[in-house]
């Protein structure tokens, strides 16, 4: 995959990239051509404090669902025609993206062509007010020629988080993949900064995994990834 060097004047802000050089107020990264900075990857609660590794995470065929209740006064409600703009500023939020519009730009390109299956696997979650501030997508990816159950593009609002939306909106879309795709095996991609939200995706039933077919590039490192965790684990 090519590469473009781009910089983005973010001040104290962080964005969740391997390729990250730190200067006073300016980050310099390497981001794929689309402006997205990794889309596998759930970025809740970044900890860059800890070493990177990225890798792969299954939930196991059979195993029961696990229900995390949405708070009070917020709703799940499911993609309609224009909410790719309430998508974007969502995911720009917490800098899957560089931008709203290369968040568009994304969506249009990956989902729209898909919009009848967009409106029953793209989630989101509303505030009281009506504004959507948390989303994930109960979609699928190709390994080989097999079709994969995937969990795409967990997010929700920094200033939202810390209210259990996020382990909301994965027993959600847990349950909806069960719905949609059936008794399967489930996959989502992480790594290590988000460990606070690894610990979510463990809680429902999700676990490291070691597949070979899914590590085909050099940021993600399951050996890595599983030796940073236990440190992280140990110095609690």
């Amino acid at each position: 995959m090519s590469c473009n060097l781009k910089c983005v004047f973010t001040g104290v802000r962080t964005l969740r990239s391997k390729h990250v050089f730190l200067l006073p107020k300016i980050n310099v990264f390497l981001a794929d051509p689309d402006g997205s900075l990794g889309a596998e990857w759930t970025i809740n609660m970044l900890d860059k404090s800890v070493p990177y590794a990225g890798f792969y995470m299954r939930r196991d065929a059979g195993l029961p669902l696990v229900a995390s209740p949405l708070p009070e006064g917020y709703s799940f409600v499911f993609y309609k025609e224009g909410d790719e703009a309430s998508w974007a500023r969502i995911e720009a939020s917490v800098l899957e993206f560089e931008s709203d519009f290369s968040a568009i730009m994304h969506f249009k390109q990956n989902f729209v062509p898909h919009e009848n299956e967009l409106r029953k696997r793209c989630l989101f979650i509303e505030n009281g007010s009506g504004e959507k501030i948390a989303t994930t997508t109960a979609w699928w990816r190709y390994i080989g020629d097999e079709r994969r159950a995937w969990m795409h593009w967990v997010a929700v609002m920094p200033e939202y988080q810390g209210q259990g939306l996020g382990k909301a909106i994965v027993s959600k879309a847990t349950e909806l993949m069960a719905e949609l795709e059936g008794n399967v095996d489930f996959y989502l991609g992480t790594q290590t900064w988000s460990y606070k939200a690894v610990g979510i995706y463990k809680q429902h039933g999700f676990l490291p995994t070691a597949d070979r077919a899914l590590y085909t590039d050099k940021r993600h490192n399951y050996k890595k990834a599983m030796k940073i965790l236990r440190k992280i684990e140990n110095r609690k």
